[in-house]
């Protein structure tokens, strides 16, 4: 659909001439319409320049509209069921967070869901301005095997258990409330008290691909680490929370330090990676399942291991390296779960699953 005329975006639930203060007084969005088997969904902003909405991994910039010579910039965008998607505003040289929308991730960007998207309980709504709480240990961390320093955080979720070690750990404290949100399930029995180890990666691409010094590293110095930090924690139940290149890291872990890793929460890993992956100009055009497949093909016992796959709905390309690597673990004797969740890309989708695949890793049920 296209809009005409001043009461186009009356369908939007939005009253006033656009431009009119009337207009902007009321203006809320994204608002989404039914369009066929998925939704139309507006954006709005209001200013002088030019600007587009960058998706993350889920679509290209999408430019703005001016309605005619106001201040009211605009975008229809088709979106599919069930998508859960961060976005921002784009212009010139900068990026911010959508002013009409509450709902954020961090100071510079916004979280836009259809109607249709399931819900995320214990996941605060934080809006641009808001500040996330921070845990209050702080490790300093200065790793021989790594090299270099990095702060990492430490929080006892209900007073402390089990360690749950997340990837990209600043990814998870300054973007989406990790910690409120383990403290909230936690709360509610929906997972046991556990302690979050919160990794921060100075260098992904390098620290995640399959090589042994990032598991050496935890294994050796960051878990001593911990356990000498006073913070409740029992490492010897550790689970390690990973997406996209931490996911593939994670399952990496799980297959060749099994005495270390034998619980894992994977979202959308990178099972497409392969030694030679980077140097390819289509880095997901290589086999089926990469490396952890290759490996996985060797039949390692995995009897010990439960690993929760979790990868979007709308990650076409990344579904069937995602899905072998699935099926060969199970078939190596892993204890699987596997779920898809309402997303591209995008830690806004994951996040759900986070919480509940880290509980189901650590066999919890939750109360009676």
């Amino acid at each position: 659909m296209k809009l005409v005329g001043e009461d186009a975006f009356v369908a939007f639930g939005l009253s006033g001439a656009p431009g009119t203060d009337e207009f902007w007084a009321t203006a809320r969005t994204p608002a989404s319409i039914p369009d066929g088997d998925g939704w139309v969904t507006l954006f709005l902003r209001r200013g002088s320049e030019a600007a587009s909405i960058g998706f993350e991994s889920w679509s290209e910039p999408v430019p703005l509209r001016r309605w005619g010579d106001t201040d009211c910039w605009y975008a229809e965008v088709r979106m599919p069921a069930r998508l859960r998607v961060t976005y921002q505003f784009l212009v010139g040289d900068e990026a911010y967070a959508d002013p009409f929308n509450p709902v954020g991730a961090g100071g510079d960007r916004s979280i836009a869901a259809t109607p249709d998207a399931p819900a995320q309980p214990h996941w605060p709504v934080v809006g641009a301005a808001d500040v996330l709480p921070l845990p209050r240990t702080r490790l300093r961390w200065s790793s021989e095997r790594l090299g270099g320093r990095r702060t990492v955080r430490v929080h006892p979720a209900g007073g402390g258990g089990p360690v749950v070690l997340l990837l990209d750990g600043d990814d998870w404290l300054y973007l989406h409330p990790a910690m409120t949100a383990f403290d909230s399930a936690v709360a509610s029995g929906e997972m046991p008290p556990v302690t979050l180890v919160f990794l921060p990666a100075k260098d992904r691409a390098a620290e995640f691909a399959c090589r042994p010094e990032l598991w050496e590293a935890v294994r050796d110095e960051l878990l001593p680490l911990v356990a000498e930090s006073g913070v409740p924690a029992d490492p010897d139940r550790l689970v390690v929370a990973g997406q996209s290149l931490g996911g593939l890291s994670a399952m990496y872990a799980a297959l060749e330090y099994p005495e270390l890793v034998s619980r894992v929460a994977c979202q959308s890993g990178s099972f497409w990676w392969t030694p030679d992956s980077v140097d390819l100009a289509d880095p997901l055009g290589g086999p089926a399942g990469g490396a952890i497949a290759a490996r996985l093909r060797e039949r390692p016992d995995l009897s010990g291991l439960r690993v929760a796959f979790d990868v979007g709905e709308h990650e076409t390309r990344m579904l069937p390296h995602c899905e072998l690597v699935e099926s060969l673990a199970e078939q190596a004797g892993a204890a699987v779960r596997v779920s898809r969740s309402a997303a591209e890309h995008d830690r806004a989708g994951w996040r759900h699953a986070l919480l509940r695949d880290v509980a189901w890793a650590l066999r919890w049920e939750g109360r009676e």
